[in-house]
Parts: structure tokens; C-alpha cells; sequence
């Protein structure tokens, strides 16, 4: 990879489904002990050397459009097999071809959350086609300085499979649900869920879109129109605490 050995690089899915009104979008609740605690969130987490190997079974996007996708020069098409794995991983639901699979996926699952598995094992056993080409790349989040782990998360939105169904597994999840970005938000306001504030921004801008088209059609216009990478810094305002970001008026190092 081509981030630094203190900036771990992950990937964040969106998951979203047709609601009865607004999109709805599968979210995650962690546990305490976890890096974001308690805290409601996208299934996602950090990219394992397992994403590297099985970049053959990548199917829908090429290393060079991956690395240009998301502005760097190696090691992009790890972000989306990252991202296939974890969504699985997290939430049951497999960005692939499983025609091919000849097991209980739910077995699976539970083998690669324990350790007794291994996802590249499981791909190459399989000869599956992962399909990287549904994950349609939206933002990059990158943790402040001075914080005790450090991430740059890409972050991905893809449509629920048809046939498929997500639910959180146990251990690091403890909760999940379907709901819509704006029922997320008013609940957060209620103190009634934990978010952290790149889920809040995504959340903020996923709930523009009323019908699920519309969402992924802005999901896929994202790269066209210009993904800046987001690194948020708090700051002192008028006696109180702010969240800025780049391009804010006062974020660090922005000129006068």
C-alpha cells in the first residue's frame, strides 16, 4: 500500500436499499471496546494483506482505473477487494458472483470473523468474481493529527443485491438496522445515537436523495465532479469548539 505506516488504510460501505420513502441505508452499531465505541456507523474496516491477493478475482474495474479513481499510484484496486471483504465480514452481503459457491455463506462468514478462515483461501477456493465495479467511491476521510490511531478510509455506496439480506454479525457489532439518512441524523440530535462526524457528513449529503436511483446516480457522478480528501481539525471559535474542514475559513494552513 501506498499510505504510511501510521495512516491505516481502510474502506467504509454504504449499503443502501429502496425504502418506502427516502433510500434506506444498513448501519452498523460497534461495540465499546471497539475504535469508535458504541458508536452507529457503515460496515468498513481496515484493508488486511488478504485484499492484495486477490486482486486477480477483481472484477468491474481495473488496477490503473482503481488508482486513478481514488487519486493515488498503487494499491488502489486493495480499497475495493477491502471493502467487498469487510462488507461481507460485517454484514453478511457479498459483492460477487455466487454462482460458483458451493457453501454456507453464513458458515463463512462466522469462519472469517473467528481467524479460522481465510478470505483469500475462500476466493481462490471458489474461483469468485468479486464485484468491485458496484462500489462507487463518494469521499476520502483521513483521521486528524494527533489522534492515537490514525486511518484513511475511502468510502464506497452500493446497492443491497437482489436476494440478499444484511444483518450485523456479533463480537466487535452489537446492533444494526435499515433507516434513512434523515431518521439517523434526527436521532442523533435526540442524543439517541452515537455518530462520529465523517458519518455525519456522509449521512448529511446521502439524505439530498430521495429515491434510491437518484442516490447512486450522484454516487457515481462523485470521482467525475472531484473527491477532495478530508482531514477534519478542530478549532476555537468565539470561545467554543468547531469542526472545520479543508477549505473552511480558519482550517490550519489555510492562507488569510
Amino acid at each position: 500500500m501506498v499510505e504510511t505506516d501510521l495512516i491505516r488504510p481502510s474502506s467504509t460501505v454504504v449499503l443502501a436499499r429502496a425504502g418506502s420513502n427516502d433510500p434506506e441505508i444498513f448501519m452498523v452499531r460497534r461495540h465499546e471496546q471497539s475504535s469508535f465505541g458504541a458508536a452507529h456507523a457503515f460496515p468498513g474496516g481496515v484493508i488486511d494483506p488478504e485484499d492484495s491477493a486477490v486482486r486477480a478475482f477483481c472484477e468491474g474495474i481495473t488496477s490503473d482505473v482503481a488508482n486513478a479513481r481514488l487519486g493515488i499510484k498503487a494499491g488502489g484496486l486493495e480499497y475495493y477487494s477491502g471493502a467487498v471483504r469487510e462488507l461481507f465480514e460485517e454484514s453478511g452481503v457479498l459483492l460477487a458472483d455466487l454462482s460458483s459457491v458451493d457453501e454456507n455463506l453464513a458458515t463463512v462468514r462466522d469462519a472469517l470473523n473467528d481467524g479460522s478462515m481465510n478470505w483469500a483461501d475462500f476466493v481462490r477456493r471458489n474461483e469468485l468474481s468479486l464485484n468491485c465495479g458496484a462500489l462507487q467511491y463518494v469521499s476520502h476521510w483521513i483521521t486528524p493529527p494527533g489522534e492515537p490511531k490514525r486511518y484513511s478510509t475511502r468510502f464506497f455506496v452500493a446497492s443491497l443485491p437482489q436476494g440478499q439480506s444484511a444483518m450485523h454479525c456479533g463480537g466487535e457489532l452489537t446492533e444494526s438496522c435499515w433507516a434513512t439518512a434523515t431518521d439517523v441524523l434526527a436521532a442523533q440530535r435526540r442524543g439517541d445515537v452515537k455518530l462520529i462526524f465523517p458519518t455525519i457528513k456522509t449521512l448529511e449529503s446521502i439524505a439530498r436523495h430521495k429515491t434510491l436511483n437518484d442516490l447512486m446516480e450522484w454516487a457515481k457522478s462523485c470521482v467525475e465532479w472531484g473527491i477532495t480528501s478530508m482531514v477534519p481539525r478542530a478549532i476555537e471559535r468565539d470561545g467554543k469548539m468547531e469542526v472545520v474542514l479543508p477549505g473552511d475559513k480558519d482550517y490550519p494552513g489555510m492562507p488569510e
